[in-house]
C-alpha cells in the first residue's frame, strides 16, 4: 500500500484493533500485538494522525508504538467521543462505526486537542501505583460486603483481609520510596500535605498530576480533572450543571475524600456549611469543596509555599 498521510481512528480491544481512515468507507483489523501494529504503522506516512479512546491499559501499546513511529497520537476521553456520536445521530454501535467516529472527531477537533506524549519518570510510576491501590480498595470493599452475612467464612475472610493489608503496606512503601527519590518531588508532596484534608495519598496523587502536566492555571487543572461543571442552558432556561468527568475518576474520588475530611475541619468547615445553607446537597457541596481543594493544591504547588489557612478559610468557592 502506498504511504499516505491519513487521520486514522482506532477502536481498541484486548486482542484486536479495528482501524478506519477518515473520508474512507473501508476499515481493517490489526492484532493488538507489537509486531502486527509495527507492520501496520509502516504503511502510514510519518506525521499521520492515529487516534484512539483511553481504554485502561489496552491502548498503551498502540499509543507508544505510533508515537515512536513518528505519528501524531491522540488518546481521547471516551465520554467526549460518546457525546459526539450521539450528536451525529448514530443509530448503531459497532467496532467499525466507533473507529470511524473517532477519526471524524479528530478531523474536526484536532486543533483543540493535546497530542499524547509517552508517560515518563516517577510521576507515571506514582500514578500507576495509586491506581492499583484504588483497585485493591474497591475489591476489599466488595469482599467485605459479600461476606458480611457469612459467619462460617469469618476466619478465612479475616486472613484474606490481612493479606490485603500487607499489599497496601507494600504499595505505600513503594510510593514513599519513589517520592523520596527526588528531592523537589518530596518537598512538593510535603507542601501539599499541609493542606487541610490532604493525607498521604491525596498529596502524592496531586503531586504526580501537577509534576506530569504543566497546567497554565488552576482552571486548566480543574478541567483536566473533570470537576468542572458542564453547562446546559437554552435561552432563559438555566439547566442543571453536571460534572464533565473528563479526567481520571480515581483523581476525583481522591479529591472527594479529601473534601469530606476538610468539611469537618475548622478551616473549611464554615465553607461547607455555607454551601449547604445555600441549598446545595451534601454531594454537591463536597464536589464544590473538592474543586476548591484542587485549586488550593495548584496554588501551593506553583508558589512553593506551604498552605496558609488564613488565605483560604473564609473564601467562597
Amino acid at each position: 500500500m502506498q504511504a499516505t498521510r491519513r487521520i486514522v481512528g482506532v477502536d481498541v480491544a484486548k486482542e484486536e484493533l479495528v482501524v478506519a481512515v477518515h473520508t474512507e468507507t473501508r476499515s481493517g483489523k490489526v492484532a493488538n500485538s507489537a509486531q502486527a501494529i509495527s507492520t501496520w504503522l509502516g504503511t502510514l506516512e510519518r506525521g499521520s494522525v492515529v487516534a484512539m479512546e483511553a481504554t485502561g491499559k489496552y491502548h498503551r501499546l498502540l499509543a507508544e508504538l505510533a508515537h515512536a513511529a513518528g505519528m501524531r497520537v491522540f488518546v481521547l476521553n471516551a465520554r467526549d467521543v460518546h457525546f459526539y456520536a450521539k450528536a451525529l445521530g448514530a443509530r448503531g454501535k459497532t467496532d467499525r462505526l466507533d473507529a470511524m467516529v473517532i477519526a471524524r472527531y479528530v478531523a474536526e477537533h484536532q486543533d483543540q486537542l493535546l497530542d499524547w506524549q509517552p508517560p515518563q519518570g516517577v510521576a507515571q510510576q506514582l500514578q500507576d501505583l495509586l491506581n492499583r491501590r484504588w483497585v485493591l480498595t474497591r475489591q476489599l470493599v466488595t469482599l467485605k460486603l459479600s461476606l458480611r452475612d457469612m459467619p462460617t467464612l469469618l476466619v478465612a475472610s479475616e486472613r484474606l483481609q490481612q493479606e490485603f493489608g500487607r499489599m497496601f503496606e507494600e504499595i505505600d512503601r513503594q510510593l514513599e520510596d519513589l517520592v523520596s527519590s527526588q528531592d523537589e518531588l518530596a518537598k512538593g508532596v510535603a507542601r501539599l500535605r499541609t493542606i487541610t484534608g490532604f493525607g498521604a495519598q491525596a498529596s502524592i496523587r496531586c503531586a504526580a498530576l501537577l509534576s506530569k502536566h504543566a497546567f497554565s492555571n488552576a482552571d486548566a487543572a480543574v478541567a483536566y480533572s473533570g470537576l468542572d461543571p458542564r453547562p446546559s442552558d437554552s435561552g432563559k432556561k438555566k439547566g442543571l450543571r453536571r460534572l464533565s468527568k473528563r479526567g481520571s475518576g480515581d483523581l476525583r474520588r481522591q479529591l472527594y475524600l479529601a473534601a469530606f475530611a476538610a468539611s469537618h475541619s475548622k478551616v473549611f468547615g464554615p465553607t461547607y456549611k455555607a454551601l449547604r445553607a445555600r441549598g446545595f446537597a451534601t454531594t454537591e457541596a463536597l464536589v464544590i469543596l473538592a474543586r476548591k481543594l484542587l485549586r488550593v493544591a495548584f496554588a501551593v504547588w506553583k508558589s512553593g509555599e506551604a498552605f496558609d489557612a488564613s488565605k483560604f478559610a473564609l473564601k467562597t468557592p
